[in-house]
């Protein structure tokens, strides 16, 4: 164990989400306002309150093996292709297997599967059932897949906090790093839930924008008149390093995971704790040894939801000010669940290499509650070393990433 704290940077990302296959074409989506939100056409979505949804349009069956399309569930499957995009772009890091960790985290991993297989069950029989249910399932999947697939021996994790899964995620990659339990840590989070299950139970409690004839404007975060998030399924994963372990290899850094918190609320199975959005952020910052005046760009959790946005927008302000641009992505992509804090801290990072900040869509006037710089559309010419990457989700999860421009 190393008695000095390390930093933590990246040297690798990929993702598929409902903008892109890869981290480029998800890039040029956000900068141009693409949207990746469209209707559900489907027979088993016609009965729903709710028929829009993101979804990936990758050709999984032209990315991956019949043997690994049979054995894991789509949720495994994005994460798998995520993770390969990234290690990729690590430059496939030489490494002791002992020394190489994963940590993926799920908010319900493969609910698809188990929904499938229910079926089968009640209306064939227990011989229906597919011998790889039991596998396809576990929320776990992700990061063993990931970790089978790269040789990684240093330990497979999986954070389960809902929403705040994917940050959470690479909050406890970077303190391996940190600490010291290793050398290069694959980590980010993933989620497909694009079904009626989980349409219904969301539509149920009025979280879900019932805009069906206008998919690509309804995800609105901030907006005046939002009605609720876009349902969504995506992977989005990081390579985590220690900086001494990348500058040895002559690793690309692309940024840095400079400090990070995980909280929890004590307050409510779904309600937010607005005051523990702020310690989340504050305690982030401080492990970082910034403060809310070093922020220079902050990529919000805002789901679009009426009453969540709102109080997000009151925690900013307390930490960062009202003057540090904000956005949220999930005006195009809708919202990942496990998978969206892992994605917005691939936005960061890109926005603060480049100096283009992705704006957030769809708003026809902010909400005069959100006292906050909302970008409305991409900025060039950014000059921000510094970011941070809010994810809150049901259960009273709050995580928060600090990442720097190296």
């Amino acid at each position: 164990m190393s008695a000095v704290p390390r930093r933590t940077v990246v040297t690798g990302a990929g993702t598929l989400n409902p903008l892109g296959s890869t981290v480029a074409e998800t890039w040029a989506a956000m900068l141009s306002g693409t949207s990746g939100i469209a209707a559900l056409d489907e027979d088993w979505a016609q009965p729903l309150p709710v028929r829009i949804a993101g979804r990936v349009k990758a050709d999984l069956s032209a990315l991956l093996t019949t043997r690994e399309l049979k054995r894991m569930d789509r949720c495994g499957q994005l994460a798998l292709v995520a993770a390969r995009e990234a290690w990729s772009q690590a430059g496939t890091p030489d490494v002791d297997p002992e020394r190489l960790a994963v940590v993926i985290g799920s908010g319900y991993g493969g609910v698809d599967t188990m929904l499938a297989q229910t079926r089968e069950l009640d209306n064939g029989g227990p011989r229906k059932v597919s011998p790889h249910t039991l596998t396809r399932l576990m929320v776990n999947g992700p990061s063993a897949w990931v970790s089978i697939d790269l040789g990684a021996r240093g330990g497979a994790r999986t954070p389960v906090s809902a929403c705040a899964s994917g940050a959470e995620a690479i909050a406890q990659g970077a303190e391996m790093i940190r600490s010291g339990a290793a050398d290069v840590v694959i980590a980010g989070g993933v989620d497909a839930c694009v079904n009626d299950l989980f349409i219904s139970g969301f539509a149920q409690i009025r979280a879900l924008s019932t805009r069906n004839d206008d998919p690509q404007g309804a995800s609105r975060p901030f907006d005046r008149e939002r009605d609720g998030f876009v349902l969504a399924e995506g992977a989005a994963i990081v390579v985590l390093e220690s900086e001494e372990h990348a500058r040895s290899r002559g690793a690309e850094i692309l940024g840095a995971v400079a400090g990070a918190a995980v909280t929890s609320d004590a307050n409510d199975i779904v309600a937010a704790d607005p005051d523990m959005q702020r310690r989340v952020m504050e305690k982030a910052l401080a492990s970082a040894g910034l403060t809310g005046a070093d922020i220079g760009y902050v990529h919000a959790h805002a789901t679009s939801t009426p009453v969540g946005d709102r109080l997000e927008a009151q925690a900013i302000k307390a930490v960062a000010g009202n003057a540090v641009p904000v956005t949220s992505t999930k005006s195009l992509t809708g919202h990942l669940l496990g998978g969206a804090g892992a994605l917005g801290a691939i936005a960061t990072l890109q926005a603060l290499r480049t100096g283009d900040l992705p704006g957030t869509y769809n708003i026809g006037a902010v909400d005069p509650e959100v006292d906050l710089n909302i970008l409305t559309g991409t900025q060039h010419g950014g000059t921000a070393t510094a970011g941070l990457v809010n994810a809150f989700g049901f259960g009273g999860h709050s995580a928060a990433l600090v990442v720097t421009r190296s």
